[in-house]
């Protein structure tokens, strides 16, 4: 038996003893950063201020005595509803080792679908992040007989009002205050509860971002996440000397991975959910690691590019250069290290790369922090060209690949032998095969229990001897590299007959045209193929003023006939490289961009393509008014 199948399987039943072996090992090493306003009140850079190991467990331990007291019994469930902070892991970690189990909410549900999910899975307590999430649950107090207490993170907005039940508001210091009395009298509660808890007991449930309809919650036992923890660590992605820049919604399945690993590992996580400081923070942070979605990698890439563009014609002349020289590097030194084991490229090549490195790709190292090792990437497919341009200028995304009904992490590309276009291979312990339909089957220690109270919807997806059906359809190289094409239920078949995959059509045009925010491609049942395009704000305001349209709104800049031209000779570079079925023959601009306020993405950016084609059906109409459908 190999060192990782024994790491593996030998693994503890839970992350809560991986917590207490990583506490007793390193109690004085750093575990977690995280920011507090600045102390002159005026606005500025905010302070990071540090835990240890040992004062992280001193809180979690608190925490889990607090819930104890409060009742919460085994597989009991407490519901977290805040952003990604590190009260979030804290509480997350107390939860689980009073045995208890975690229901995640993203803090962007409205109340309707927190009271569901509240509801659904039977919360006993509620942590919230502030008074925008208490009033949620107090909304809906009347659904929710089961929810005894809600605790608040933000102390100041713990505030009980006429009509709460006594004792059913109180925040967190509340609670650890409470925890510590506990456990004066009960010195070893919190080991005494972690000791009993089973590999099969419930530790999480998570809902699904419900891409269709209402979402359904997954059942994620201890197994999963301990097993996560040895077999992430064990692909050598991470090391106890990196540093995460964590900022990631914890509510989604990646995020309990990621902190998973971390634990086993032991290495520092700055933690800050902030989209909004991401830019300031990184080069605060400067993060040996970190993971995000591909909607952040595509904004980072356009954002340089209307800098270029802005900077003058000769500076955006050398941008369009040094892309090009990124994406050939990466292809070359990719494949020559697929054949040789070595990434190398031919003279003539290496040259051109230096010099574009010493113009833009070192500039856009530091704006990562400077020490970026790499960034992991998943939730839905990058662009190739994105990923080779960003490989290129010595910014190595590691896509990868899950499911919240797989613990998230199933894949993952390795390390140096990454390739772009691919998720990797699979995770140590983990099963693959290609259904005769091209769907992606898995089976492993990742594998969720079921869905909670829907047996019947649990069968159609997981297979009696373990197998789960991921909906996603993909290719399976030689030497066991996964490409993922597209999602099962998305494929297009038009009215003649052709199969399109509009992921992949998608993915192409965000890398060539760098004022794209979203494209959704549309064609089943039709004649041709359509797409529905957002723009992104910044990068085509930024083209307007250089272009006659200075002054303009955004909502003027989309109207204007000049705008429609520009977008329409991507769109005819696109189709350029596609099979004629492929082709988009009509497109329009839509009046404003996709986001997760409107429901056109789910929390963790991924497209609702029903929603987003159902709220502009009159645009997609108008391409296909007149055409024949046959």
């Amino acid at each position: 038996m190999s060192d990782t199948q024994t790491l593996i399987e030998n693994r503890p039943p839970t992350v809560a003893t991986l917590f207490l072996e990583r506490v007793a090992a390193t109690p004085n090493g750093e575990a977690y950063r995280y920011p507090v306003p600045a102390a002159d009140g005026k606005g500025g850079p905010d302070d990071w201020k540090s835990l240890s190991w040992g004062q992280a467990a001193e809180r979690v331990f608190a925490i889990a005595a607090g819930i104890i007291d409060l009742g919460i019994q085994s597989e009991q469930r407490v519901a977290l509803a805040s952003n990604t902070r590190v009260e979030w892991i804290l509480a997350d970690l107390g939860v689980m080792c009073a045995g208890g189990a975690v229901t995640t909410i993203y803090p962007s549900t409205n109340a309707e679908e927190s009271a569901f999910i509240l509801s659904d899975s039977e919360s006993r307590i509620l942590i919230a992040e502030d008074a925008a999430q208490l009033a949620k649950a107090r909304e809906r107090r009347a659904d929710l007989p089961h929810l005894a207490h809600v605790v608040v993170v933000e102390a100041a907005d713990a505030i009980a009002v006429d009509g709460d039940p006594e004792g059913w508001v109180l925040s967190l210091a509340d609670l650890e205050a409470r925890g510590h009395a506990y456990l004066a009298k009960h010195p070893e509660a919190v080991k005494e509860r972690i000791a009993t808890i089973t590999a099969g007991q419930l530790a999480t449930l998570i809902y699904t971002s419900g891409t269709t309809g209402r979402p359904k919650g997954v059942r994620l036992p201890h197994d999963n996440w301990s097993y996560m923890a040895k077999a992430t660590v064990a692909t050598g992605l991470i090391t106890k000397d990196d540093v995460q820049y964590l900022w990631l919604p914890l509510a989604h399945v990646f995020g309990k991975v990621l902190t998973s690993g971390q634990i086993e590992v032991g290495h520092v996580t700055a933690v800050d959910g902030r989209i909004d400081k991401i830019i300031e923070n990184l080069p605060i942070v400067q993060p040996t690691y970190m993971a995000a979605v591909p909607r952040i990698f595509e904004k980072v890439y356009n954002g340089v590019a209307a800098k270029a563009r802005a900077g003058g014609g000769a500076k955006y002349k050398i941008f369009q250069w040094s892309v090009g020289v990124a994406r050939e590097y990466a292809k070359v030194t990719q494949d020559n290290f697929r054949r040789t084991g070595n990434a190398t490229a031919p003279l003539v090549l290496s040259t051109k790369h230096k010099i574009a490195d010493a113009l833009v790709y070192s500039k856009l190292r530091e704006a990562f922090g400077g020490n970026l090792r790499a960034a992991v990437s998943g939730a839905s497919a990058l662009a190739p060209d994105i990923g080779y341009f960003f490989s290129g200028a010595g910014i190595h995304i590691l896509e990868g690949y899950g499911l919240t009904e797989s613990s998230a992490a199933s894949f993952v590309n390795p390390g140096e032998a990454y390739r772009t276009g691919t998720v990797g291979k699979p995770l140590p312990g983990t099963e693959v095969r290609i259904a005769d339909d091209g769907e992606v089957l898995l089976r492993g220690p990742g594998i969720m229990q079921g869905y909670h109270g829907q047996p019947e919807k649990t069968a159609e997806v997981l297979e009696a001897d373990g197998w789960l059906h991921t909906g996603d359809i993909g290719e399976l190289s030689a030497d066991g590299y996964l490409r993922i094409t597209d999602r099962k239920k998305d494929l297009i078949k038009t009215s003649g007959g052709k199969y399109v995959a509009p992921a992949e059509i998608e993915g192409q045009f965000k890398a060539l045209c760098p004022y794209v925010s979203s494209i959704v491609v549309h064609g089943a049942d039709r004649n041709f193929c359509s797409a529905l395009i957002a723009l992104d704000e910044p990068s085509i305001l930024v083209w307007a003023a250089e272009s006659g349209l200075e002054g303009k709104t955004y909502s003027q800049v989309l109207a204007a006939p000049e705008t429609n031209r520009l977008i329409e000779t991507y769109v005819q570079t696109l189709n350029e490289g596609l099979q004629r079925w492929q082709t988009v023959k009509k497109f329009r601009l839509l009046p404003r961009d996709l986001d997760v306020e409107h429901g056109d993405l789910t929390p963790s950016l991924k497209l609702k393509r029903p929603v987003v084609e159902r709220e502009f059906k009159h645009l997609i109409e108008e391409m296909y008014e007149g055409s024949r459908e046959a």
